[in-house]
This record gives structure tokens, sequence and C-alpha cells, in this order.
């Protein structure tokens, strides 16, 4: 048997039809799965940049090299308004903790001295010359 270019064939119409259609299919298929592998690897590629971004974030955000939000920063306004009323507040309990020891020693004068005068209306009533 010798087959060239011009060698004929007989074939059913259907047969040829149905050659051609399962063809066919099968190219769409073949493309169907290329595009699918085609999508999912560059949502791969998009995860891994997104992944990357995310790692630097969590690392560089925590020690205030990517910049700090502007709620951050008006916390630390206000921390500082805070701390330097805290500190006032702190030197007048200070200072009122003298005056405290100051008022104790003034009371235990006051008493001292209110004794000394008891004791002299004493003397005074003894020797008969207090009304």
């Amino acid at each position: 048997m010798k087959i060239s270019d011009n060698t004929g064939i007989s074939m059913p119409l259907r047969n040829l039809i149905s050659i051609l259609g399962a063809v066919a299919i099968g190219v769409w298929a073949y493309f169907g799965i290329i595009e699918r592998l085609n999508n999912i690897e560059t949502q791969g590629k998009l995860m891994i940049v997104d992944v990357e971004k995310n790692t630097e974030f969590r690392i560089k955000w925590p020690r205030g090299e990517m910049g700090s939000l502007p709620a951050d920063n008006e916390q630390y306004m206000l921390i500082e308004h805070i701390a330097g009323q805290v500190e006032k507040h702190t030197q007048q309990l200070e200072g009122g903790m003298h005056n405290k020891v100051n008022i104790d020693f003034l009371k235990e004068q006051v008493q001292s001295l209110q004794d000394d005068v008891e004791k002299l209306k004493d003397k005074v009533r003894e020797n008969g010359n207090g009304h």
C-alpha cells in the first residue's frame, strides 16, 4: 500500500463530523485549562507580592520606620500634656507635704504657748492679783 498526498480515503461523513467535533472539544478544553492555569499563576504572583509587602509592614511598622498614624501622633501629644500636668501635681503635692510638717510644728508651738499662758494665769491667780 502506497500512501501519498493524493491517496484517497473513503469515510462516512458522520465519522468525519465526529472527529472534527472531538478535535474542536479537545482544543476548547486545552485552551480552557491553559487559561485557568494562567489565572492561578497570576493570582499566585499577586499573592506573593502582597505577602512580601505585609511582611515588610509587619516588621517595619512597630519600629516606626514607616511613619505613624495621625491618631497615634495625637495620642502622643495628649500623653506629653498629661505628663506635664502630673509633674505639676507632683510638685504641688510635695510642697503640700512640707506645709503639713510646718503646720504640725506650728501646732506644737501654739500648744506649748497655750500651756505656758495657762501656767502664768494660774500663778497670777495664786498670788491673788487676778479678778
